[in-house]
C-alpha cells in the first residue's frame, strides 16, 4: 500500500510514491524518494511530522536483524509479551499481526517506512505497547528505517548471505553492525565473532562467552531446556522447538523480554514452553517417518539446522535460488556432505538461471558423489528423498520453508514443500 488515509487534516492522504501524487495527498520525503517529483501533490512533509502525527513515542519498538533467526526471534518476542499479558504488534517476513490475528499477508521483511508508520499507527490505535519488527540489511542500507526510536535492537548472528546485493561479505558485515552504533539499548549475541557495537546501553547474551545473559546449561533432548542466570537470577525454561540454533533465539527473547519489562525472570521463562515455532522454520511435517522443512538457505543456516540433527542420520533435499549469491552454492554442497548421510539436489527458485547450471555449482563442493543425486524437478526431489529414507533415519527439506510459490524466470506456480511431502506420505501409505 502507497498510499494512507488520514482523517482530520488538510491533505487527506500521504504517499510516499510520486505516482500517487493528487491535490489530496501529502508527499512524504524519505532519503529514498527526494530527486523524485512531487507537483502533483498538494505539499510535501518530512519524516519528522509523521512521528509527531502518529505519536510514535507512544509505543515501544524492538528491531531484530541478523542473518538467522530474525524471524523466529520476533515470534518469541511477540508470543512471549503476549502471555505476560502486554498488547503487542508484530512486523516482518510472516506479515502483520497484532495482539493474536493476523491483519495482513507476508510481503517484505522490512517494507518502505511509510508502511512501517502505517503498522505502527494501527497499533498504537489498537492500544498496543510494544512493536516488534524484523530488520533487514537491505532496509539498514536504504534507510527504510530512518526516524524509528528502538527502544531495544537486538542481534541474532552475522554469516553469509545478501552478497549479490552487499557484494562482500566485509560490506554485509559493517551494514548490520551499523544498526548497533548508537547509544540505544542493545541486545547482543556475544557468541558472533562478527558484531562490532557501540558499548553504550549494550546487553550481551551467550552460551559460550561471558555476557549479561548466559546459559548455564542446557539440553536438547524432547525439545529444548536450559538454565537462564541474569546477576542474581538463575532460572530455568523448557520448548517445544528442536535445534541448537533455537537456543539463542530463546535466550534473545527472554533477555530482550527482561530488559524491557523487568518482569522476574521466573515468569518469563514459564511462557516460553507455549510457543510453538514459526511455521516453516524446523516445521515437523510428520513424525513416524521424521520429516522436516526449513528455510535455511545459505551455508551457515545450513550447517545449523544439519548440526541440530547430528545424533540422526540424515537426508537432505535442498537447492539454491536462481540470480542471488552463487558463490555460496559450492559452500552449501560442501556443509550437507559434511553431515548428511544422503543427498538429493534439486531446485529451488532458480528465477532466470537454468536450474542444471545452479545444481552444477552446489555439486562442485560436493568430493563424494556417489551419496548425491541430482532431480530437478523439486516434488520428484522429494519424493526421492521419502524413498532413500530408512529406518530411523530423518528426512530434512531445505531452502524454502513456509513459501508456497517456487519462482521459475518471471512467472510464480503454486508449490508448498510441506504439502507436498504430505500429499506424497499419503500415497506411500505412510
Amino acid at each position: 500500500m502507497r498510499k494512507i488515509e488520514l482523517p482530520d487534516r488538510e491533505y487527506r492522504y500521504i504517499t510516499d510514491d510520486s505516482r500517487y501524487c493528487d491535490e489530496k495527498t501529502a508527499f512524504l520525503l524519505t532519503s529514498q524518494n527526494r530527486n523524485f517529483s512531487s507537483e502533483k501533490c498538494c505539499c510535501s512533509i518530512e519524516l519528522s511530522e509523521i512521528r509527531e502525527l502518529f505519536g510514535v513515542d507512544k509505543i515501544k519498538i524492538i528491531g531484530i536483524t541478523g542473518t538467522n533467526g530474525k524471524t523466529t526471534t520476533a515470534s518469541l518476542f511477540y508470543s512471549i509479551l503476549l502471555d505476560l499479558g502486554y498488547r503487542v504488534a508484530l512486523q516482518g517476513t510472516r506479515g502483520f499481526f497484532m495482539n493474536d490475528e493476523k491483519i495482513e499477508e507476508k510481503s517484505h521483511t522490512t517494507p518502505p517506512i511509510l508502511d512501517t508508520y502505517r503498522h505502527i499507527y494501527q497499533a498504537i490505535a489498537d492500544g498496543c505497547d510494544y512493536f516488534v519488527m524484523e530488520v533487514s540489511s537491505h532496509a539498514i542500507e536504504q534507510e527504510r528505517i530512518e526516524t524509528l526510536d528502538f527502544a531495544l535492537k537486538v542481534h541474532t548472528n552475522i554469516t553469509r548471505d545478501h552478497l549479490d546485493y552487499h557484494k562482500s561479505l566485509e560490506e554485509y558485515i559493517r551494514v548490520k553492525n551499523s544498526f548497533f552504533a548508537d547509544e540505544s539499548m542493545k541486545l547482543l549475541n556475544r557468541d558472533d565473532k562478527h558484531i562490532d557495537f557501540n558499548y553504550k546501553n549494550a546487553y550481551t547474551y551467550s552460551l559460550e562467552s561471558g555476557s549479561s545473559f548466559k546459559m548455564l546449561a542446557y539440553s536438547m533432548t524432547q525439545g529444548l531446556s536450559g538454565m537462564v542466570q541474569f546477576f542474581q537470577e538463575v532460572e530455568d525454561f523448557h520448548s517445544n522447538m528442536y535445534g541448537f540454533f533455537n537456543l539463542y533465539n530463546i535466550l534473545a527473547s527472554i533477555s530482550g523480554t527482561k530488559l524491557l519489562t523487568n518482569r522476574p525472570l521466573r515468569e518469563i521463562c514459564d511462557v516460553v514452553e507455549n510457543f510453538y515455532g514459526v511455521s516453516g522454520r524446523m516445521e515437523i511435517v510428520s513424525e513416524e517417518p521424521l520429516v522436516i522443512v526449513d528455510f535455511a538457505h545459505t551455508p551457515d543456516g545450513m550447517r545449523e539446522v544439519l548440526d541440530s540433527l547430528r545424533e540422526k542420520d540424515i537426508v537432505v533435499v535442498f537447492g539454491a535460488g536462481g540470480d542471488r549469491d552463487k558463490e555460496k552454492r559450492p559452500l552449501m554442497g560442501k556443509v550437507a556432505e559434511q553431515y548428511a548421510k544422503k543427498i538429493v539436489i534439486t531446485s529451488d527458485n532458480p528465477r532466470f538461471e537454468e536450474p542444471e547450471d545452479i545444481a552444477n555449482e552446489i555439486l562442485s563442493g560436493i568430493s563424494k558423489l556417489e551419496k548425491v543425486e541430482t532431480i530437478l524437478n523439486r516434488r520428484e526431489a522429494i519424493k526421492r528423498g521419502l524413498e532413500l529414507r530408512n529406518g530411523d533415519e530423518v528426512l530434512l527439506i531445505l531452502g524454502k520453508g513456509d513459501e508456497t510459490k517456487q519462482v521459475i524466470y518471471d512467472k510464480k506456480f503454486p508449490f508448498d514443500d510441506r504439502e507436498v511431502a504430505r500429499e506424497l506420505l499419503v500415497e506411500k501409505g505412510e
